[in-house]
């Protein structure tokens, strides 16, 4: 039960992402640059200080394993600022299937290119989630600025996926995550450090940028990061199915958001394409 309830809160965590986002962004109570820093900071800390409560049970550090890495911190810096970046236009559960339609395409594309062997129904899956996110995304590739939010979403969830793979043989996933987002913040600093002099500030603004990263993504992904040793990788990858339902939920009552058939039928197959393949049939 507890295990099951923890998986609950993770998935509503990266639903959160999307929802906080989105909401914080249409609203105009801050511009992307310093969402996208203030989310990585508060994120930062939030980490330090779960560390420094857990540290009596954590194990001392013991050489690179366990102190991240840049091309991990690379990885989550370009997720977080294509992410922001495309929620300016992309509705809320729209956003959230592009996103984890890439992540899930993009780890069945670095699999392959490392020469593992891929089944027939792992080529179905994919082949069936991808005419998925084709007939999703379509109607945007006719607007110059939907094309380009949609192509920044596809690359946040390649980046996500990315970071993923690599982190996904960490014996301490809890401090790697934690000096991830550390060294995030110079990189993030680099990339939008000539943006800051346009910032647009507002106490509401501050507040959704701090909760997102305190909270849905530092102690969330904290909280997923816990939950994914206890249960099986195909529970975790149908779980995060949801995430874009969430997502969708969300919208509609925070951004007003309207529920379309053509993200029924293209969640419908992305969906499915995804169980193709990660449920194993026994016969």
């Amino acid at each position: 039960m507890k295990t099951a309830i923890l998986f609950i809160i993770a998935l509503f965590a990266f639903a959160g992402n999307s929802i906080i986002t989105r909401y914080a962004l249409l609203d105009n109570t801050i511009d992307p640059a310093s969402f996208i820093w203030l989310r990585i900071v508060s994120g930062a800390i939030a980490l330090w200080l779960l560390l420094s409560f857990l540290r009596r049970n954590v194990p001392k550090s013991q050489g690179h394993s366990v102190k991240g890495s840049w091309w991990g911190a690379l990885t989550l810096s370009i997720y977080v600022i294509a992410f922001s970046y495309a929620y300016m236009v992309l509705e809320t559960g729209f956003g959230a299937l592009v996103l984890f339609a890439a992540v899930q395409l993009s780890m069945f594309g670095v699999n392959l290119a490392q020469g593992a062997r891929v089944k027939f129904r792992e080529w179905l899956g994919s082949a069936i989630a991808l005419i998925g996110l084709g007939y999703l995304v379509a109607p945007s590739l006719q607007l110059p600025e939907s094309w380009i939010s949609v192509l920044l979403m596809i690359t946040a969830g390649s980046a996500w996926g990315l970071y993923s793979l690599h982190g996904r043989g960490s014996a301490t996933p809890l401090i790697d995550t934690t000096y991830n987002f550390t060294r995030a913040i110079a990189l993030v600093s680099l990339a939008l450090i000539w943006l800051l002099p346009n910032s647009l500030l507002s106490a509401k603004g501050i507040a959704l940028a701090i909760l997102s990263g305190a909270v849905t993504s530092g102690l969330g992904y904290a909280v997923w990061y816990l939950v994914l040793p206890r249960i099986q990788v195909s529970t975790a990858a149908i779980g995060q199915l949801s995430v874009p339902l969430i997502a969708t939920a969300g919208g509609i009552v925070v951004a007003d958001e309207q529920l379309s058939w053509r993200f029924i039928i293209a969640a419908s197959l992305i969906i499915g394409g995804i169980l193709v393949n990660v449920i194993r049939f026994r016969t």
